[in-house]
């Protein structure tokens, strides 16, 4: 596959200007954060040096020929504050071998700073105040080194980014990947996107869906809950948080309250910590619960969440619908898009716009996105021949200002739909 995603483009035009901050590529597990840094530094693997927590010492160390510049001395073999450090030290090293090379200039004559990329960097206890006092030493003395940090756990990044980190880092989000992405990169029909999802990892297995669904559930669901979530935030009952997320991955796309969640899973735990587990398994991208649109904050907040993967396959990896089995079931098909469509609302909005469902009575929309005072009502049909309902009416006529979206057959075409991010549907 020789594809890139537009990322890449991003980060590349951030690395060709003077160091002033570090580089955050933050977002969930097999979304190609790691190849991105990887096709950037294997294009000048003297100008970079990749290390990865989660590796062993030699596959880290040998990734991008470390023979050209050999380290003095071994590094630590435990990953901890110290093997960091001595890191931070070599690539400062390297970093000087670079300016002697007389290879570190552009055509134009600028000089290029050197790249460090150091992976799953929040596995690290106290990484974040550890890169703080490396970092501020490096601009104190004029160190020409780029600092990219890649981590699959926001909520252990972010607390570290804000607790010492604040003011030195910006962010470039890494999504999961959407239709037209699948569509360039793997050939994915429409109905492939639906069913399969945005892993690029799994693409190829797709011919084999037993083999797909035991990758995603071995290679995808499990370290995230295993290794992001468990093995980083104290979980008081780790199968309650697993059966959540098999919860929402068989109710996607439908509203149910943390009450009758707790029924469903049959287990007589308090609704905060449901709701603390969801909180989680959103800030891991896995699953969400989205509020009701109200007017007043208050009243979004006490909602019933609707349940919503950020993956598809999330769902046909977890569900006994085989790819023809689903399409031939229209009910669950139709839930399915509409997922697909939750999942790519969630995926392409910025931090600014929000995703909410509405609901009054007998009438309801599937989605609500708000923006400021920007609001757009996006309805989903997916029947050959669907019956219109009249929730887009009353919401319209309850807020004037809303934009009214039929997304499928007499609307928007879900194809094009899912071409554009959310904030388009906004303008």
């Amino acid at each position: 596959m020789n594809y890139q995603r537009p990322q890449e483009e991003l980060l590349k035009s951030r690395l060709s200007e003077s160091v002033h901050f570090i580089n955050l590529l933050a977002g969930p597990r097999q979304v190609g954060k790691t190849t991105i840094i990887r096709d950037l530094i294997s294009q000048n693997p003297t100008q970079g040096y990749y290390i990865s927590v989660d590796e062993e010492p030699a596959k880290a160390n040998d990734l991008y020929n470390l023979d050209i510049i050999p380290p003095t001395v071994s590094p630590p073999q435990k990953k901890d504050g110290a093997w960091l450090q001595f890191q931070w030290q070599e690539a400062r090293n390297r970093t000087a071998q670079w300016l002697k090379s007389g290879q570190n200039a552009d055509k134009n004559g600028q000089i290029q700073a050197f790249i460090f990329a150091i992976d799953e960097v929040q596995k690290i206890e106290q990484w974040s105040d550890i890169i703080k006092g490396l970092w501020d030493a490096d601009r104190s003395n004029g160190v020409p080194m780029h600092v990219v940090l890649l981590g699959s756990a926001p909520l252990l990044m972010q607390k570290g980014l804000s607790e010492s980190l604040a003011g030195r880092y910006e962010v470039i989000a890494i999504s999961h990947w959407g239709f037209t992405e699948m569509q360039q990169a793997f050939g994915f029909s429409l109905e492939q996107y639906i069913y399969f999802g945005g892993y690029p990892g799994s693409a190829w297995l797709i011919k084999d869906e037993t083999r797909w669904r035991r990758y995603v559930r071995e290679s995808l669901i499990q370290p995230n809950i295993e290794k992001d979530i468990l093995q980083m935030v104290r979980i008081k009952n780790p199968m309650l948080l697993k059966q959540l997320f098999e919860l929402g991955c068989h109710y996607s796309g439908q509203e149910l309250s943390l009450t009758k969640m707790i029924d469903a899973i049959n287990e007589a735990k308090h609704t905060e910590t449901l709701a603390d587990y969801l909180h989680l398994l959103a800030e891991a991208k896995l699953l969400t619960g989205l509020h009701k649109y109200a007017a007043q904050e208050v009243r979004k907040r006490n909602s019933a969440p609707k349940l919503h993967v950020f993956n598809t396959a999330l769902m046909s990896a977890i569900q006994d619908y085989s790819f023809a089995e689903a399409q031939a079931d229209r009910s669950y098909w139709g839930r399915l898009v509409e997922s697909c469509v939750g999942a790519h609302l969630l995926n392409t909005s910025d931090e600014d716009t929000k995703l909410y469902y509405w609901r009054e009575g007998n009438q309801e929309v599937d989605f609500i996105l708000a923006k400021g005072r920007k609001l757009a009502a996006i309805e989903v049909k997916s029947a050959p021949n669907p019956v219109l309902s009249k929730g887009l009416d009353v919401f319209s006529q309850k807020y004037s200002h809303a934009g009214k979206i039929l997304v499928g057959n007499g609307g928007v075409a879900l194809a094009e739909f899912l071409s554009q991010p959310a904030d388009y549907w906004l303008d």
